[in-house]
């Protein structure tokens, strides 16, 4: 079977049947690659179909008679084989995997995420024609049963227009990588990213804060209201308090301008 590519499944199979002077009634088709448009182009692959005419049944010419069938047998009942005893076979307890295996097999899967999410930051970097260099490491899990989440900081110079207002472009980026680490590994990695340890920096921030204000709220017996904040940056907030209990915290608002309140409980 010959082989045609294109833009689309379309566009290939009307590449083959017009190369093979062929119609879709007599042709076979087979689609190999459906293909990808990609994302900003990357990751984009051609759509790939096999195409070859349809076989005719020519082992007989038309003027032939048909041939006769055979002539019929006497119907002979062969005679029973003696039975034989045939031992079951020896059960075999399943082998459980070794701690050893699932770790490695950890260590390989974190490997191809970290390298395709850097891989495709670091291309979409260059494409803005910023000097960046993307660093890929892998957090543990924040709590029993969580997921390890993966971790690429972008290094270089005069990077404050990824990250925008609130963090807003810096999280644009993040779901863009995402979803292309999803289109290949058909599950959503917990991934990360950062601009110069940005977010590491807020979240240091955002623990000093929650801890002052929450002082506050206790000592005046007053509800304190915090700045409006995204919902990674909430979570920071009702996590550096979930263990006091001179207080609660509870988020109100709507879309962007959702904030967190600060409860006293006394």
């Amino acid at each position: 079977m010959n082989q045609y590519s294109g833009r689309t499944i379309a566009e290939a199979i009307e590449a083959g049947l017009k190369d093979l002077n062929l119609t879709s009634e007599t042709a076979q088709i087979e689609i190999v690659d459906e293909g990808h448009s990609g994302v900003f182009g990357l990751g984009a692959r051609p759509a790939l179909v096999r195409i070859s005419a349809l076989a005719t049944d020519s082992s007989l010419p038309a003027d032939d008679p048909a041939p006769a069938p055979p002539a019929e047998e006497p119907n002979i009942e062969p005679e029973p084989e003696p039975e034989v005893a045939v031992a079951p076979p020896p059960s075999v307890e399943p082998v459980a995997e070794a701690p050893e295996a699932e770790a490695a097999e950890a260590v390989d899967e974190a490997t191809r995420v970290l390298e395709l999410s850097q891989e495709f930051l670091q291309r979409m970097l260059d494409l803005m024609s910023l000097q960046t260099r993307v660093e890929a490491e892998t957090h543990a899990p924040e709590q029993a049963g969580d997921e390890p989440v993966y971790y690429l900081n972008i290094t270089g110079e005069d990077l404050g227009i990824l990250i925008g207002r609130r963090g807003e472009t810096l999280n644009a980026i993040q779901y863009l990588v995402r979803l292309y680490a999803n289109r290949h590994l058909h599950y959503w990695p917990r991934i990360e990213i950062d601009v110069e340890a940005y977010k590491q920096r807020r979240t240091v921030s955002l623990q000093k804060l929650a801890v002052t204000m929450a002082d506050r709220a206790a000592s005046s017996g007053k509800t304190v209201v915090l700045e409006a904040m995204s919902a990674r940056e909430r979570r920071l907030i009702h996590l550096a308090l979930r263990d006091r209990s001179d207080v609660i915290t509870k988020s109100v608002g709507e879309g962007d301008n959702r904030k967190v309140t600060i409860i006293p409980t006394a």
